[in-house]
């Protein structure tokens, strides 16, 4: 390993921040000695503070229509071949009685920017879980809405609210987008979150089209100055419908990098091993959780719609990506030497 690499490896070991031009120099110069380095000290860092659990969240998708025409999304507002859906307030509840049969205690209901989830659908429907399942927690991941409606979900007992900011370069964000959306929009919703007590939790894609490491850098740069509760990185995959129709740009080993980065960034951040790890390379979910990650989001929703929540290509949907299959996961996740854990798993307070 580069000495450079090394001193700014210890650095970050021992300030939990690099200045910009330091995380561009740990990504232009990664080497599997540096990965290995990373990963040694973001597992003991993050048993320190979570021992060996990984936290399971039951994942409801609640709906595939969008308003949004992202330029990477499968569920894209202007493809016609996604066969689109939406889950009824009462089929939510549904998927929320058996997911807690099963064990789970977070469900995340997950969909598009779908006109249909007004705050007076939603609220009614939050209000109804937590007054069934008072032990639980609600996450949302519904994207952008005003602070009002923010406020209004928060108060009817949400607790926790996903939105990736998918790239902190506000350029990049136009070249992924279509001018309607705004890069200052979306760093106005995750203050907005933040400010108004959620757990938040943001994100971006690895390998997105156009992204170079001095992208990544500024990603990093900015999860060490938002200090999210939560961060959802995963490798960039493509959707056959999208103008960025070509081949997997995100690599599993550059995730992973990162994975471990990001958890020396912000100790007690709860890092996501996400669906598209595993979609990417069969061992991916226990590679991310040996990078540092320790959350792992088994899907929930009704088995006739997983297949039509297709963000991208050949995305994953069963074996131990379903959350029936929780022994699946446990025999997997134990072979790696963790134990899965289904309680709420909230974000520890330093």
């Amino acid at each position: 390993m580069d000495k450079d690499v090394q001193n700014l490896i210890d650095r970050l070991v021992r300030e939990h921040s690099l200045p910009l031009e330091g995380y561009e120099t740990l990504l232009r110069r990664w080497t599997p000695t540096a990965a290995a380095r990373l990963a040694r000290e973001a597992v003991a860092l993050r048993r320190e503070i979570y021992g060996d659990a990984v936290y399971v969240r039951g994942l409801i998708e609640i709906s595939n229509r969008c308003k949004n025409d992202c330029l990477y999304c499968g569920i894209r507002r202007s493809n016609p071949h996604c066969d689109r859906y939406r889950l009824s307030p009462q089929e939510i509840l549904g998927c929320c009685r058996e997911g807690y049969d099963l064990g789970f205690r977070t469900f995340v209901l997950q969909g598009g920017e779908d006109g249909f989830f007004t705050d007076q659908v939603l609220c009614p429907l939050i209000q109804e879980i937590k007054a069934r399942w008072p032990d639980c927690a609600v996450t949302l991941s519904l994207g952008e809405r005003s602070r009002a409606s923010y406020q209004r979900l928060f108060d009817a007992g949400a607790d926790r609210y996903l939105l990736r900011h998918e790239t902190a370069d506000p350029d990049h964000y136009r070249s992924l987008h279509p001018p309607a959306m705004s890069f200052a929009r979306r760093m106005d919703c995750l203050r907005d979150l933040k400010e108004i007590g959620y757990q938040v939790g943001c994100g971006f894609m690895v390998g997105s089209p156009g992204q170079t490491p001095a992208h990544l850098a500024k990603d990093l740069k900015f999860i060490e100055a938002f200090h999210p509760d939560m961060c959802g990185i995963g490798p960039f995959l493509p959707h056959k419908d999208t103008p960025f129709r070509g081949e997997p740009a995100g690599s599993l080993e550059l995730t992973c990098y990162l994975l471990s980065i990001l958890r020396l960034i912000h100790p007690p951040l709860l890092l996501p091993a996400t669906t598209a790890l595993g979609t990417i390379h069969p061992t991916g979910r226990e590679q991310g959780i040996l990078a540092g990650a320790n959350v792992v989001m088994p899907n929930l929703s009704p088995v006739s719609v997983r297949e039509k929540y297709a963000l991208y290509n050949n995305k994953l949907c069963t074996g131990a990506e379903s959350a029936q299959s929780g022994n699946k996961l446990s025999l997997q996740m134990a072979a790696i030497g963790y134990t899965v854990v289904t309680h709420r798993g909230d974000v520890r307070r330093l």
